[in-house]
């Protein structure tokens, strides 16, 4: 008998149009002859099923059930690609930890540290070959904090929302008379601000994910902009970056990426696919840790679909190992 899984999808967050995209690829590869699929929109105030001809049902929040046409249907799991909170902060993944229903992506604790990049620096600085690059992590917009980051800190640098993803209201400061207006662009997309020295490096960006207890790294992506940095339009503008999978590296470098990225993902105590975004500095190729990013990016082109092709393995089978993974 087909398992029921709801493909959680939308979010409160400017990356719900993101996830929307994902959730459609995702319907669109996962293996029918094993799931019935229903795709489930959580939006803020209005968590509802939305089936084949458009049509609305509400989920009853009790035991996230729908009842289209009056039949209640409850469900084996949930397929998460919502980005963004709640799907990606550890709020949904704590509200199915209550109700008991599994789901394919990291835990509650997990999930919420990751969405942090301030604290998920914090946890993984002293895993060997890792490096991080020097941080402020800002909780107010003050005029003393925009003081502390030009003293402190290294022009240039990144300024960016602590738990905002798709590069939505982050900068690249390279004088001090754009710290001011760098912190108010971050801070009008989150509560906490990092700030970041610039690291002068090739950006790659790799995912993993386990199966039987064994993690299984992809291949890298090398991220090549035409802009300064990897921004929205740079990832979701087609032209706008060209993505080299796998990414050109030595094999010393190959290998020496693949230890780190698994130490990163036991450390961190992931689950289901997840994406860790890093530098190869120029000159000493040191690896240093951008961010991770727990429900990463499932349309057509997105760098974990790219690096699952790379190996021989189609999308559609990715899909079902992540999905058997999480009642095991």
């Amino acid at each position: 008998m087909k398992k029921k899984i709801a493909l959680v999808t939308g979010g409160f967050t400017g990356e719900a149009v993101v996830s929307l995209k994902s959730a459609a690829v995702v319907e669109k590869n996962i293996d029918l002859g094993r799931y019935d699929i229903y795709k489930i929109i959580i939006e803020k105030g209005n968590w509802y099923y939305l089936d084949g001809e458009a049509n609305h049902y509400p989920v009853d929040l009790n035991d996230f059930s729908i009842s289209p046409n009056g039949e209640k249907i409850t469900f084996d799991g949930i397929f998460n690609i919502l980005h963004g909170s709640p799907g990606e902060d550890g709020k949904l993944a704590g509200y199915f930890d209550m109700i008991g229903l599994p789901y394919t992506t990291c835990d509650a604790i997990t999930s919420s540290i990751t969405m942090n990049k301030g604290y998920t620096k914090a946890i993984i600085h002293d895993i060997d070959d890792l490096n991080v690059a020097k941080s402020l992590q800002l909780f107010k917009n003050t005029s003393s904090n925009t003081q502390r980051v030009i003293d402190e800190l290294q022009l240039p640098y990144f300024v960016k929302p602590n738990s905002g993803g798709s590069s939505i209201g982050m900068s690249k400061v390279k004088t001090k008379e754009e710290v001011q207006e760098a912190l108010d662009k971050a801070f009008a997309e989150d509560t906490q601000v990092l700030v970041e020295e610039f690291v002068s490096g090739r950006e790659f960006s790799i995912g993993m994910y386990m199966v039987d207890g064994e993690v299984t790294v992809l291949p890298a992506t090398e991220i090549v902009s035409s802009k300064e940095f990897f921004d929205f339009e740079a990832k979701y503008t087609a032209g706008v970056t060209e993505e080299i999978t796998p990414g050109r590296m030595t094999e010393e470098e190959v290998a020496r990426v693949k230890k780190v990225a698994e130490k990163v993902y036991l450390k961190l105590n992931c689950k289901g696919a997840v994406r860790m975004d890093y530098f190869l500095e120029h000159e000493t190729s040191k690896i240093f840790f951008i961010e991770i990013n727990t429900v990463p990016g499932q349309t057509e082109t997105s760098l974990i679909s790219q690096q699952v092709r790379a190996i021989g393995k189609s999308v559609q089978e990715f899909y079902t190992e992540i999905i058997e993974e999480m009642w095991k």
